[in-house]
């Protein structure tokens, strides 16, 4: 049985206004067109920041911060987000980066497998990854609907946002925390994977590209709650939205992987900003804006603002990516790809 909520946070009243420029490729920066950005043309040269949508705000951040140091003095950046699948495939298909990150390892092994990135990018002291998170449930401010626990969001009445898991990588961590959770992280897999199916045949209406998308598309007004990143919710907070999130006391911890690329024009400049972005001040702006760092003394500094849920449980689990895609993500035998077609909803990828 479920146990009440961990964690309801709240903020400030507002809205918030998270604007996807368009154009992939060219113009401003963008949140999940794929589009790139930045100041190109540095006295040094140009690096290409190709991640994922959510952490955005962070590297706004986080370029600056490192262009004032003697490794980043005088380089550029040309900056691309999406939908984290896209964004792999994208890489995979010529699209110049330096620097990749993105929201799973599934996602960096598919350029390790084409030699974009070091096979061994996970051999490092924080096992490849930049930051942290957990599935949370995003609601209405009060929480008018008493979203506490998964059964929650089966009862009547209740529509649930979630991206599609074939096009963000988001909504894979969000289907398996569903599946981990209602299957006691993996011992009951027939328990799990009922309530997946019930939810996405009989909640989720609408499956958006990106998890940035989605979570825009609560914010507009459509749904009751959304599985989200809890560091999506405290981003919407801190720009003013009038939200609440809830923790789950199981829920799966999502672990996001960083690499510079072996076909980088400035090798020895792709690496200095991986390791900004993992030192502490790095690590102390993916804090601030709702990450989990990875760097343990600044994790220990905002404990308080991370509790570990009781029933935590991660990836591994449940047996770790490559069978957790071929048994539920496999566009020819996965049972969570079976459901998705069975609802009308794109497999493609």
């Amino acid at each position: 049985m479920e146990k009440p909520v961990t964690n309801v946070r709240n903020l400030l009243a507002g809205t918030l206004a998270l604007t996807a420029l368009a154009a992939a490729g060219c113009g401003g920066s963008s949140d999940a067109s794929g589009g790139s950005s930045s100041d190109s043309g540095g006295a040094k040269g140009t690096l290409s920041l190709v991640a994922y949508s959510t952490p955005q705000v962070v590297y706004d951040e986080i370029i600056p911060a490192f262009k004032k140091t003697d490794a980043g003095n005088g380089i550029g950046f040309k900056e691309s987000f999406g939908a984290s699948g896209d964004q792999s495939r994208a890489v995979v298909a010529g699209q110049p980066a330096d620097v990749v990150a993105f929201s799973l390892s599934p996602d960096m092994n598919k350029l390790a497998d084409a030699g974009l990135v070091s096979k061994t990018w996970a051999d490092t002291p924080t096992k490849g990854m930049v930051s942290d998170s957990v599935v949370v449930f995003v609601v209405r401010k009060g929480n008018p609907k008493g979203i506490r626990t998964w059964d929650d969001l089966l009862k009547p009445g209740v529509d649930v946002l979630t991206p599609n898991p074939f096009s963000s990588g988001g909504a894979k961590w969000n289907l398996m925390a569903a599946y981990g959770a209602k299957s006691d992280a993996g011992q009951n897999p027939a328990a799990g994977l009922a309530y997946v199916k019930s939810l996405l045949t009989d909640h989720v209406k609408v499956q958006d590209k990106s998890g940035r998308e989605s979570l825009q598309n609560f914010l507009n007004g459509n749904g009751d709650v959304a599985l989200s990143y809890e560091n999506e919710a405290i981003t919407a907070q801190k720009k003013g939205s009038k939200i609440d999130y809830v923790v789950p006391d199981q829920t799966i911890r999502i672990e996001n992987p960083i690499a510079a690329t072996t076909k980088s024009k400035d090798p020895a400049a792709a690496k200095a900003f991986v390791d900004y972005a993992l030192s502490k001040p790095g690590q102390e702006v993916f804090a601030s804006w709702g990450y989990r760092p990875v760097d343990a003394s600044v994790l220990k500094a905002n404990a308080s603002t991370f509790p570990t849920p009781s029933g935590l449980f991660t990836i591994d689990d449940l047996g770790g990516w490559s069978k957790v895609n071929d048994s539920f993500f496999d566009v020819d035998k996965g049972s969570i790809a079976k459901i998705e077609e069975d609802a009308g909803v794109s497999t493609s990828k």
